[in-house]
């Protein structure tokens, strides 16, 4: 835990960040215990809302996915502060009800509770919306002697240029994998089954250029170096901001010698900008998540998913490979527009794209969507549509939460052929020699060597080729020819390569997971024991239970 101040007037507060679900495609434990790492990344929100509070209060940091909260902390404390999003309900409710057994006051706030805030009903406080138009009220009711109460920010009116630089100095470095950092908040797109425009809106909200190289001063200040996310969820969706900011990061960075390597989320018309993919490149942005969902037009359409269409798909990934970033991607199967099998439409576009990590699930409604919405009023959605449970896995076992126009045995076969085509190890190993020869990193990301960061590199090298040839000895020829190509062909795309590598030896072993939990329910269906859920009445559409998905900074796991 990280130690509170020592001032001994002042309301002791303990932030607490809830423990992530850990059955999901989305839990990067390979990567973490090959780099001794104990989380992908540092709980941003709670950093950056533990600088908004008054200077005088003891803060305290429990990261429950690094180490375990106990109850003499609880004790400790006079009020804890937590919350977060759906992965993590199940752990935010258990650490409600710890405080109220122990007596401690707790508040929770976050994308969750702001989205159904009656689930939390048992919290003391719970602040909803962005801290930076709420927070002020609660302070001021707490430091009055209140100990109950609901606090709500008007929706989308937060200024993030009044955003203090995140408390970095509550961080164990070493505990994480990389540091994330924000830049904007919003999504001009109107994606159907996206539920950001729903809690961020749909006008880019951008912080201010000296307050980004402030964040990135201090951590380098703070002795960091290495991976940063750009937690935003899409960072072009303001791009005239984007493009006035990244000159002057390009500028940092080469005074600084480039300590950092960037990566983030952004929409795949980002491979249309030429003169973004520049900046970007010369910034040293490395990897980019981005949502592709389908190769389908009229599914792209149907979706409000317009941003991918009428443009090549593999082409404009071939660009962002071109310009240094290697393409991490989210794909998903179960939209109503599917008349046919889509697996092999599916599976093609991943193979041309040359994308080793295709995270693929089915169709998951979230709440507070025009997905959810509009299944409501068709009649389609399920009753316990968003219930959570703490063994709950993602949406790639937990999907299609509604009737599906196309018998379910179908899109679940749909499903498992998709994975168990591109997560074989020849088709997978295939993409990631094709990353290899592709992938154009800049010249400068191999200057300013630092010894200490290369001996950790060559040690945590070892302890993936020895999990790759003595653990999971299937694939020990393919990863060492890859591997051994790029090194021949394009060495400067090694990192790119074993970082891939390193994500595969999670997600080969999950997508045969995955794919037992079909064929399971696909069996069920063939013995007539599957019976489809109640669906929610049409009367209960403004009463259902809502929640929020998955986290935008579990984008990435870095090896160097």
């Amino acid at each position: 835990m990280t130690p509170m101040s020592d001032a001994n007037t002042a309301p002791r507060v303990l932030l607490v960040f809830p423990k992530f679900y850990e059955n999901s495609m989305w839990n990067f434990k390979e990567a973490m215990e090959i780099q001794g790492a104990k989380a992908a990344a540092p709980p941003l929100g709670l950093i950056t809302l533990a600088a908004m509070l008054p200077a005088a209060w003891q803060i305290g940091l429990v990261n429950s996915n690094c180490e375990p909260l106990t109850d003499e902390a609880i004790r400790g404390a006079d009020l804890v502060m937590t919350g977060g999003m759906l992965p993590q309900e199940p752990d935010c409710l258990e650490i409600i009800e710890r405080c109220r057994t122990i007596g401690t006051p707790v508040c929770v706030g976050g994308p969750a509770p702001t989205s159904t805030p009656e689930v939390y009903d048992r919290a003391d406080f719970i602040v909803a919306g962005e801290a930076e138009g709420i927070l002020p009220e609660f302070v001021a009711a707490w430091e009055r002697g209140e100990r109950t109460g609901r606090f709500t920010a008007a929706k989308f009116k937060a200024d993030v240029t009044a955003s203090p630089i995140p408390r970095f100095d509550l961080l164990t470095f070493s505990q994480y994998l990389y540091i994330g950092v924000q830049f904007s908040r919003g999504c001009p797109f109107t994606c159907e089954f996206c539920d950001i425009i729903e809690l961020y809106g749909r006008a880019p909200r951008t912080k201010t250029t000296p307050q980004m190289l402030a964040e990135l001063e201090r951590l380098f200040s703070l002795g960091y170096r290495g991976h940063v996310d750009f937690v935003d969820d899409n960072l072009i969706g303001n791009k005239k901001a984007i493009k006035l900011f990244l000159p002057h990061l390009i500028v940092w960075q080469e005074e600084h010698g480039y300590p950092f390597k960037f990566s983030t989320e952004a929409s795949l018309n980002l491979a249309d900008d030429d003169e973004l993919l520049d900046l970007m490149r010369r910034a040293n942005f490395f990897a980019l998540f981005t949502g592709i969902e389908t190769p389908d037009e009229a599914t792209l359409i149907q979706t409000q998913k317009k941003q991918n269409t009428k443009r090549s798909i593999a082409d404009s990934v071939h660009k962002l490979y071109a310009a240094g970033m290697f393409v991490t991607a989210g794909f998903i199967v179960g939209f109503d527009s599917e008349k046919d099998s889509i697996t092999k439409a599916m599976t093609t576009c991943i193979s041309d794209t040359g994308i080793p990590i295709a995270m693929v699930g089915l169709l998951f409604a979230l709440p507070n969507t025009q997905l959810s919405r509009r299944l409501r009023k068709e009649g389609r959605l399920y009753v316990d549509y968003a219930v959570t449970t703490s063994d709950q896995g993602d949406q790639c076992t937990q999907g299609l939460n509604f009737v599906t126009l196309r018998p379910q045995r179908d899109v679940l076969m749909d499903y498992r052929g998709v994975l168990e085509e591109i997560y074989d190890p020849k088709s997978f190993f295939d993409r990631v020699r094709e990353l290899g020869r592709r992938l154009d990193r800049p010249s400068f990301a191999a200057q300013n060597i630092r010894w200490g960061a290369v001996a950790k590199d060559l040690v945590s090298l070892t302890r993936i080729m020895w999990r790759v040839s003595v653990k999971r000895p299937e694939l020990a020829k393919h990863a060492w020819g890859a591997f051994f190509e790029t090194a021949r062909r394009n060495p400067a795309a090694l990192e790119a390569v074993v970082t891939n590598i390193v994500i595969y030896l999670h997600v080969y072993p999950f997508s045969r997971y995955v794919m037992k939990e079909i064929d399971s329910r696909i069996e069920a269906i063939d013995a007539g024991r599957w019976v489809s859920p109640p669906v929610l009445p049409l009367e209960e559409v403004n009463t259902a239970p809502a929640r929020v998905g998955r986290p935008a900074v579990e984008h990435f796991a870095a090896v160097a």
